[in-house]
């Protein structure tokens, strides 16, 4: 049975990305995987990483949760929206609180490379945003796709890492939104197999 974590990194918390994590959830509980979901925005924790790694920072109950969900699940997925060609501040915050030094990777003495302390799990992107997908990919170059999959997930070990991007989100119509959560649910069941 695959062990599934969900991170909705969208702060709205009546969000599109909240639906798509709702459908993500559903679709992944009825092929039979325990799912686990992370709502950033429902957590209590300081955004900001204080000294960097130089120091240890005390993490927060939610954030020490978090992690322990993190090192726990075989698949993990995160649903987001694209702002200002990166993810949004509360997301970027749990990452540099989260993927930690000595618990998502490490650095030994005289090596070139990291090692990857989350090898053996998959992983999933699903962002939203204002522009169409040829414009992201084209013209933006994907910037919030790559930072999360190459910068962060597969940095630490996750492989592969399949993405999904839906939009343009401001002027979807309901019959648009509907078609995207079918999609959801589709690419949901091919991640479970």
């Amino acid at each position: 049975m695959k062990k599934v974590l969900i991170i909705n990194g969208n702060p709205i918390t009546n969000s599109f990305s909240r639906t798509i994590t709702d459908v993500y959830q559903s679709s992944a509980e009825d092929a039979d995987a325990i799912v686990k979901t992370i709502h950033i925005a429902e957590l209590d924790f300081d955004l900001s990483l204080r000294e960097g790694y130089k120091e240890r920072q005390e993490m927060e109950k939610d954030l020490v949760e978090a992690t322990e969900l993190i090192l726990w699940c075989d698949h993990i997925v995160w649903v987001h929206p694209v702002w200002w060609y990166g993810y949004p501040a509360i997301m970027k915050g749990f990452i540099d609180r989260t993927f930690l030094p000595h618990v998502t990777f490490k650095f030994e003495k005289g090596a070139v490379f990291q090692t990857k302390l989350l090898k053996g799990k998959t992983g999933r992107i699903i962002a939203t945003g204002d522009s169409p997908y040829w414009y992201y990919r084209f013209v933006m170059k994907r910037p919030a796709t790559n930072q999360l999959k190459k910068g962060t997930l597969e940095f630490c070990g996750i492989k592969p890492v399949k993405t999904t991007f839906f939009g343009p989100m401001n002027t979807a119509s309901d019959k648009n939104r509907s078609k995207w959560l079918k999609e959801v649910a589709r690419i949901t069941v091919k991640d479970m197999s």
